[in-house]
């Protein structure tokens, strides 16, 4: 996401200090792998946004000291070996032999310089301090250690340091995060126009095995197209296909594997507190007039599950203990309006509360069926009497505008345990948080929620988890509208096509031509 809204970018590549990471190209020639997803930023910068160091992540350009895994642990990357005795005082040895795609040494030095840099110029929701408050960081190239020092002691700095707003690319000389990142992944980015397409090249000082593609284009695609250009044979690999019939004839055609990641994203639309959902009653009316279990499985044709928490019921944090309040009832939101005294007074349809029309302005971007489910909302809410206008716009606007609270409703899809543990996430709702935009305040939520930096044992954190998200409910904080699934699809010139749980990893080593 991009704090700063651009016509296109048409992107050359440019020179850092010893050489740009162009000099790793083989050739035009050789395998090429195509690949098609949806364009989530018009940067790649990680200090921009948290999708731009999503995307470093993802096209296969830029790696962490850790990696996770599929069970949300993590493994070992630039770091080979780490200690800590109170979980304070960190020390990481960096592995040997790592190097940019420039042929550049990636020294503790130089990963620091990286953190400076995302440290100093950081915007919005990619601020690394929400994850690591450090006191001092001193690396020692000779012992080819990073020592951190953090604030506050931290169960596992590691699955912090996985997360790819740390992920290490290199800023000595004429360095251009947004548009060209020189990273140690297994890929070097070329040319990149967040429009329409990036290229990428096999990084020949790759550290950790044989890169299986010499080239690999990437198309950005409209959700609508994303099926049509992999059956057509435009693209080998795509990620997310979101209409339903488009993802069941791919299930059904042998010509494609189709791989789809168990759920720990939530979609959700943020309520604003500070305007006209800042009233208690209305906010419980709108949550009793929405029928989320046909919205999951009839709007979106089950790319949802139903659910009534802002962590998925997959994951080990109680969900079976919480209670609904505020369930499917669209009379006794009718009455609760009407007793409360927002009543149509004029008979045009829609309820007056303080003698103004109860109008909403509904922001949401159409990806991952977000859009969809903001259609539904707007139908059902107007059965009640209150209207609510949808603007649709591009994820980076829709960001911009969430973080500047011009809204009452926004949608989003957030991996929930995004470095390994939703305490990041839950910080949404945090009431001294930077990442509030909702303007949620409740003071057992922020005594609780602060409890959390403090405790380590596994299962008194999810007992507190348990209880933020039952308070979260209790006040009709958010509205939920599920838990999505992810996928990634290939045609059968494509191995490996694997969707991760973390979905921060889609150009991966892992993914090979068939043999």
């Amino acid at each position: 996401l991009s704090s700063l809204l651009v016509t296109a970018m048409a992107v050359t590549m440019l020179a850092g200090c010893g050489g740009s990471s162009k000099e790793s190209s083989s050739s035009d020639n050789g395998k090429t792998l195509k690949f098609g997803c949806f364009s989530y930023s018009e940067s790649l910068d990680p200090a921009n946004m948290i999708n731009s160091a999503w995307c470093s992540s993802r096209y296969g350009i830029g790696e962490c000291l850790f990696k996770y895994k599929d069970d949300l642990s993590v493994e070992n990357t630039i770091c080979d070996e780490y200690s800590t005795e109170d979980n304070k005082t960190w020390v990481f040895h960096i592995r040997d032999g790592v190097k940019f795609s420039n042929g550049n040494d990636v020294t503790p030095s130089a990963i620091k310089a990286c953190w400076d840099v995302l440290y100093a110029n950081k915007t919005g929701s990619s601020n690394p301090s929400k994850f690591m408050d450090y006191e001092s960081i001193t690396p020692d190239d000779d012992a080819r250690t990073l020592t951190i020092v953090l604030k506050q002691a931290k169960a596992d700095l590691r699955k912090d340091l996985a997360y790819p707003v740390f992920v290490i690319l290199d800023v000595s000389g004429d360095y251009d995060l947004a548009e060209n990142p020189i990273g140690t992944g297994p890929y070097a980015l070329t040319s990149f126009d967040s429009k329409t397409k990036a290229t990428l090249v096999k990084n020949k000082y790759y550290w950790n095995g044989e890169v299986p593609y010499d080239n690999v284009e990437i198309d950005f695609l409209s959700e609508d197209n994303k099926a049509l250009a992999l059956q057509n044979g435009d693209i080998n690999l795509v990620e997310n296909v979101t209409s339903t019939s488009d993802l069941d004839t791919l299930k059904k055609d042998d010509n494609f594997n189709v791989s789809i990641g168990q759920g720990v994203r939530t979609g959700f639309a943020y309520i604003n507190e500070k305007g006209i959902l800042g009233d208690d009653t209305l906010r419980q009316a709108v949550q009793m007039a929405l029928d989320h279990k046909t919205m999951c499985e009839v709007t979106v044709g089950g790319l949802y599950t139903e659910g009534i928490s802002v962590l998925p019921s997959s994951l080990a944090y109680g969900y079976d203990n919480l209670k609904n309040p505020y369930t499917y009832n669209v009379d006794n939101a009718k009455k609760l309006l009407d007793d409360a005294g927002y009543k149509d007074t004029d008979g045009d349809g829609i309820r007056e509360m303080n003698g103004k029309k109860i109008s909403i302005n509904y922001i949401t971007y159409e990806n991952r069926r977000l859009s969809d489910f903001a259609q539904a909302i707007q139908t059902q809410l107007a059965d009640i009497g209150i209207e609510a206008k949808i603007n649709s716009m591009d994820a980076d606007r829709e960001w911009n505008k969430m973080v500047a609270g011009e809204y009452d409703l926004c949608d989003s899809n957030w991996i929930t345990v995004g470095n390994g543990d939703p305490t990041e996430y839950m910080a949404n709702w945090y009431g001294k948080s930077d990442a509030n935009f909702c303007n949620y305040k409740n003071a057992e939520y922020d005594k609780l929620y602060e409890q959390l930096d403090t405790e380590f044992d596994e299962a008194k954190r999810a007992k507190i988890i348990e209880q933020l998200q039952q308070i979260l409910i209790n006040d009709a904080a958010v509205i939920v509208h599920g838990y999505y699934n992810s996928s990634m699809i290939s045609d059968k010139t494509v191995s490996g096509a694997n969707i991760h749980t973390a979905d921060y990893y889609w150009l991966t080593t892992e993914i090979t031509p068939a043999e």
